[in-house]
């Protein structure tokens, strides 16, 4: 694949998880959480992204929103459950990003906030229509996702380096 291939990073926040006396990293969804997650699913399949590869947060949260929205999907992209991703700074994030190999077109990040919309925003240089202004306005609830398009290499993933071309939240 060429470094002037158009690529996408899919930004999922996972969807609503209980308040638990379990740690935070083992609360599971909410009946909520497990509603709209196949939702977001479905959303994603029908945008028509051919996701190659998938990063998923160890956390329970993440780890059942992907199973709920995955099976939504024409198919399963290889799926990594990546430790780095609970609690990522946006730093960390775009570190992990930069390490995706360039045979991947479309990767998806399951994660947490303020990570997926701190990521989203840095990422966006422009949108399209009011995406921006939506995400902006009404922050990055459970279940949402964020595409941002850029042209490149991963490893030149970077602030204002794409453009937010969809913006979703359960919502909608």
């Amino acid at each position: 694949m060429s470094v002037d291939t158009p690529r996408r990073i899919v930004l999922l926040r996972h969807a609503k998880a209980e308040w638990s006396q379990d740690s935070d990293h083992e609360r599971p969804l909410a009946e909520r959480g497990r509603k709209d997650a196949p939702v977001a699913g479905r959303k994603l399949a029908d945008s028509g992204i051919d996701l190659d590869l998938a990063l998923c947060s160890t956390a329970a949260r993440t780890r059942e929103t992907w199973k709920l929205a995955v099976h939504e999907m024409p198919h399963r992209p290889r799926t990594v459950y990546e430790e780095r991703l609970y609690e990522a700074s946006l730093g960390e994030l775009i570190a992990l990003i930069n390490e995706t190999p360039d045979d991947v077109r479309d990767l998806l990040v399951i994660g947490h906030n303020p990570g997926m919309h701190a990521v989203a925003d840095a990422l966006s240089e422009s949108a399209e229509g009011d995406a921006l202004t939506r995400m902006t306005r009404g922050g990055f609830p459970t279940a949402a996702f964020a595409v941002v398009e850029f042209t490149g290499s991963w490893k030149g993933v970077e602030h204002g380096v794409g453009r937010l071309v969809e913006y979703w939240t359960p919502n909608d």
